[in-house]
């Protein structure tokens, strides 16, 4: 296949009656299409093994490329011998900062619109940042030649002192500017005083280590350079700001880059820009071929940044009548001076509860590091672990029920911003929750309940994620005379459902059938779409398209023109049905799309317009919450934990497609897990080198440590957000680490403050 041979992925929903094997579901194909579980329509093309991903894009000519990782932290390479590597067999080219084009360096996120990792050159010197940051490229005829020949690439350095000990950097941990715009510190009332002053106290530390985001998709871009023009198929969730740097670095016109990305293997954050795909188009320009680079899964954790540690303080103090006097957050995360990404532990406590005084800080740690980056729920989902965790801390202490606790500290208004909820319905997630997983069936006493050697237990914990929708956002609507009708945006279809729920919605907007739609994404050619990040993608989208429809729809109108049965009549009073417009009230008046475009002698019509600007965020809080419960086992002889249940209540407002939000909150829990009892990336202190760079070592969840889990949820529209819906992608990992911690300490009596629970801390 060329280059051209894959530009744009159209998906298009087939009726189950046209696919074999499958039973027709009558329902899927009526209007009203948004609120049905509608299956992916990128399923079957990805069952089938026709989905096409970044690293299996063939194009003639193509050359392999690997890396060879620097060992050192911190320093400048002393020698560079290539002259083995550029020797054996297959070898094209040996690239290096001796021969490399001379880029710019990249924009990192805050820096204007650039979505790089980091702000540093790639290869333009001899400097070295990064215990694994990339020193020499070798470009092959294949895969197995480029390999074996970056292992002949001889390389020594002279190091300089690195600061690679998170404990010992944090004597100089300073305050950021600002944390993701917000002050590093937020202080309502003498939080101190009332905390000393409190019937019910907890003070406690919580510890979170570094964390990798291990997709099943290597990192990986395909490149090529044709006239000039950059062509580039990548993994990414940041199709359209990815093209705008690379431009910028390459020191191109923007457009001059072309950026695919079709199907993405997991992102959760990571997929940005990296200095991988920059290494990939340099080296293809310096070698004047094609070049696909798809990195090791060891050289993942050399060149993609993670989650970084956390050291949090909580204090929580309470009156004899369980009122919220003060609230104390504050910590530590590490950080290199080349990013910004502060992993903002503290802004649930912002958000979540009344407290009648706060006192909320964050400082920064600087290391000699790879960059981190972005990770599902960044901040939240740590930040909640050590929040939730001292809130039952308290709980128990206090003798009272964790959820009627946190009833009593339900707000009125927004904590610290004093806006107005949008949408808040918590309370009830939490009685929903607790009436379907059985809570009045835990015992409030640790350790009373057993099966066999098993000590059993229950926690409960809340989830929370901000609701975002950026602005410029922008899509395109056609609608040809046959009826058919193509949506295009330049988004991301990493198997969320992006694609099927825009295709119901347009489908809805513009009266048609569901097969009737196709949705045209992955492609920055396309209008500029939003990326696939902050759980922000669905509702800018749908904001986007909401515009574009109407705009098309008021052209529709002006072409039916008074010889149509509308005639006459103003926008406001039409509505898109039954595949035409038709009068709000008189279902009588009613013209086909088909014939209108034809009596006007048109074989199209299309509109492309921006999403409204998201002024619903400056003017009311709004966040999607949830009500986390888990059930663990405790082998009382090894230590072991199995979450044997899990369940999420959820409160995000209207649900756009019931089957894949259901994935959703269940592939974000399924993350909570691994958080809660098994990742840690291990980061030697000494040399600031990744020493489980493996999934051998690094252990994510597998099927055997997944349970039954049940999500349900509130289904309640948030009137203030695009069709009602708030951000699903990562609330389901918030508050799960917590619920499970919380559990543990119901079986055992035993609290673990520091992540992950293994078995060595419950012995």
């Amino acid at each position: 296949m060329s280059v051209t041979g894959i530009m744009r992925t159209v998906l298009r929903y087939v009726p189950d009656a046209l696919v074999p094997g499958t039973r027709p579901d009558d329902e899927r194909v009526r209007h009203g299409h948004v609120g049905k579980p509608v299956s992916r329509l990128d399923g079957a093309l990805k069952v089938r093994g026709q989905a096409k991903f970044a690293a299996e894009v063939a194009i003639e000519g193509l050359l392999h490329a690997a890396v060879v990782h620097s060992t050192i932290a911190r320093g400048r390479i002393a020698s560079l011998e290539t002259k083995a590597a550029e020797l054996a067999p297959g070898v094209a080219l040996v690239m290096t900062h001796r021969n490399a084009p001379r880029l710019k360096a990249p924009e990192a996120f805050g820096e204007g619109d650039g979505v790089a990792g980091s702000n540093l050159p790639v290869m333009q010197d001899d400097r070295i940042h990064w215990n694994g940051e990339a020193v020499a490229v070798v470009l092959a005829e294949t895969q197995e030649q480029a390999d074996h020949a970056a292992g002949l690439v001889s390389v020594t350095y002279e190091e300089e002192g690195a600061v690679t000990n998170f404990a010992v950097a944090q004597a100089d941990a300073h305050h950021p500017d600002s944390v993701l715009g917000e002050p590093a510190v937020l202080a309502i009332g003498d939080a101190e005083k009332a905390l000393a002053a409190a019937s019910h106290r907890v003070d406690a530390t919580y510890t979170t280590p570094p964390l990798n985001h291990n997709a099943i998709e290597l990192h990986a871009a395909t490149v090529e350079w044709a006239d000039g023009k950059l062509t580039v198929h990548d993994a990414t969730q940041m199709i359209s700001s990815t093209a705008g740097s690379l431009a910028k670095v390459f020191g191109l016109k923007p457009g001059a880059v072309r950026v695919l990305s079709p199907f993405v293997g997991g992102g959760f954050g990571g997929k940005g820009l990296w200095s991988h795909q920059i290494l990939a188009a340099a080296a293809s320009k310096l070698a004047g071929r094609p070049v696909r680079m798809m990195l090791s899964r060891q050289s993942v954790y050399r060149l993609v940044g993670g989650r970084t540690p956390t050291v949090q303080r909580v204090a929580l103090g309470a009156n004899r009548d369980g009122g919220l006097d003060a609230l104390i957050h504050a910590g530590t995360v590490a950080m290199t001076t080349h990013n910004n990404c502060p992993e903002q532990f503290t802004f649930p406590a912002r958000h979540l509860y009344a407290a009648r005084s706060m006192r909320l800080e964050q400082k920064v740690a600087d290391l000699d590091m790879l960059a981190n980056t972005w990770m599902r729920a960044p901040g939240e989902s740590v930040g909640t672990f050590a929040l939730e965790s001292a809130i039952d801390e308290l709980a128990h202490e206090m003798g009272i029920d964790p959820i009627e606790l946190r009833r009593r500290w339900e707000p009125e208004r927004d904590p610290t911003s004093h806006s107005p909820h949008s949408s808040r319905h918590l309370v009830k997630a939490y009685a929903d929750g607790a009436a379907r997983f059985g809570w009045d069936r835990r015992d409030s006493v640790p350790g009373r309940q057993r099966d066999g050697e098993w000590l059993l237990g229950m926690g409960v914990a809340t989830g929370t994620y901000p609701y975002y929708r950026f602005p410029g956002v922008k899509a395109r609507v056609r609608l040809d005379a046959d009826g058919q009708v193509t949506v295009s945006t330049a988004g991301h279809e990493m198997g969320m459902g992006t694609a099927t729920v825009q295709a119901q919605h347009a489908a809805d907007r513009l009266g048609v059938a569901l097969e009737n739609v196709a949705f045209e994404y992955g492609d920055s050619d396309l209008p500029a779409g939003a990326m696939a990040g902050g759980s922000s993608q669905t509702a800018g989208t749908v904001a986007a398209v909401t515009a574009a429809a109407d705009a098309l729809l008021a052209q529709v109108l002006k072409l039916a023109g008074n010889d149509s049965p509308l005639g006459g009549l103003r926008t406001s009073e039409v509505v898109a049905r039954d595949g035409g417009l038709g009068h709000a009230r008189d279902l009588a008046r009613h013209e086909s799309y088909g014939s209108i475009l034809r009596r006007a002698k048109r074989d199209f019509v299309e509109a492309e317009e921006t999403g409204s600007m998201p002024l619903e965020q400056m003017k009311y809080s709004m966040h999607s919450t949830s009500a986390m419960f888990a059930e663990v086992g405790v082998n009382a002889v090894t230590g072991e934990v199995r979450v044997r249940r899990f369940l999420g209540s959820f409160d995000c407002g209207r649900i756009l497609n019931p089957k894949t939000a259901a994935s959703q909150f269940r592939g974000g829990i399924i993350m909570g897990l691994g958080l809660a009892l098994s990742e840690a990336t291990l980061f030697d202190p000494r040399s600031g080198r990744v020493m489980n760079p493996s999934l051998a070592e690094y252990h994510v969840p597998v099927h055997l440590d997944v349970p039954e889990i049940d999500v349900m949820w509130t289904d309640i529209p948030d009137p203030q957000a695009p069709l009602g819906a708030r951000g699903i992608g990562e609330i389901g990992i918030t508050g799960t680490a917590a619920a499970i911690a919380n559990a543990v300490f119901n079986a055992t009596g035993r609290r673990v403050r520091d992540l992950p629970i293994t078995l060595d801390k419950l012995l």
